[in-house]
């Protein structure tokens, strides 16, 4: 595996002095091999908490199904996709809707019509069409979901009787939002909450997306919602409460493995790695995330007690 990681970081480095001899990693990708069964993978961890759980599972699973295991951190898809592609990398966890869209503007452009939408088959049917001409399979995703979504404070909800975005749309209340500064722009974001639900959404406070920062503004009053993820584990900490999506305006960002066709595209990889999908909730990884960041243990040592006590190792 010692030679793996030496290759990979030279892949890397390559790919950002623009020095890559030979055919390019995308070029090389729209190659579709048969299904491989490498019996030594690298997972990849996109290097932040949720990625670098769902990596630590991935690998744990793999073990057990008698696989040798490496996780690698590149935080940064820009990086880590070409490099799945190559076969640096032999699988990595990601999001449907936002790899879907990615992959179509590497395609397409920048500028290219998205084509993740809120419901999962379309979007699972787009992201397979994308990733197959270039030797990637995307496995079955499960039940879990990291998408956006929109909270106020608990007291707030309460006070005006908010349990969905359609509610706080027909309140009529102004609402500034704490997001990022693309929110002004992106559909999921002040213009779908204005044109889906006519909420009156009077300015974006630029905070960042579920940010300390954001959600302060919201506990103590400067802003009235904060964009954040379905997944955030640090809500009540500052007695904040998703309203829930029920027009969907969000994406399918369901968890789905994607894995190097060539190294790891055999029925015993999805097999392995499918086991997660019968457990694996949105609220398991709010919880999970939370033990990471507010209770400071490590990732491996969170994921190896889900499985654990899920009876999955």
């Amino acid at each position: 595996m010692k030679g793996r990681r030496t290759a990979l970081a030279a892949a890397l480095l390559a790919l950002v002095t623009g020095c890559a001899s030979g055919p390019s990693l995308e070029d090389r990708g729209q190659v579709t091999a048969p299904p491989g069964d490498n019996k030594n993978l690298v997972v990849g961890s996109a290097g932040f908490t949720e990625s670098d759980l769902l990596a630590q599972m991935y690998a744990l699973l793999l073990k057990k199904a008698g696989y040798g295991t490496q996780i690698l951190s590149v935080a940064n898809r820009e990086l880590y996709e070409p490099a799945l592609e190559s076969g640096q990398i032999d699988v990595v966890p990601e999001y449907a809707a936002t790899f879907a869209d990615w992959l179509n503007a590497k395609k397409n452009g920048a500028d290219a019509p998205p084509v993740g939408s809120p419901d999962l088959a379309t979007t699972m049917k787009a992201l397979r069409r994308l990733a197959a001409p270039r030797g990637l399979t995307v496995l079955d995703p499960g039940e879990a979901v990291d998408q956006n979504a929109f909270a106020v404070t608990a007291a707030y909800a309460a006070r005006h009787r908010l349990k969905t975005l359609s509610d706080l749309g027909t309140s009529r209340l102004k609402v500034r939002l704490a997001a990022g500064d693309e929110c002004v722009r992106r559909p999921y974001c002040a213009p779908g909450l204005k044109k889906v639900y006519g909420i009156d959404v009077t300015g974006v406070d630029p905070k960042g997306v579920g940010t300390t920062q954001a959600k302060k503004a919201v506990q103590n009053g400067q802003d009235q919602m904060v964009l954040t993820t379905s997944t955030d584990a640090t809500l009540d900490d500052f007695g904040l409460v998703l309203l829930k999506d029920d027009k969907h305006l969000q994406n399918a960002d369901y968890i789905v493995p994607v894995v190097n066709r060539s190294q790891a595209g055999s029925g015993s990889v999805a097999a392995a790695l499918g086991r997660l999908n019968s457990v694996l909730t949105t609220a398991d990884l709010a919880s999970m995330n939370e033990q990471v960041d507010s209770w400071r243990r490590l990732p491996q040592d969170v994921a190896r007690t889900y499985l654990e006590d899920k009876g999955l190792l």
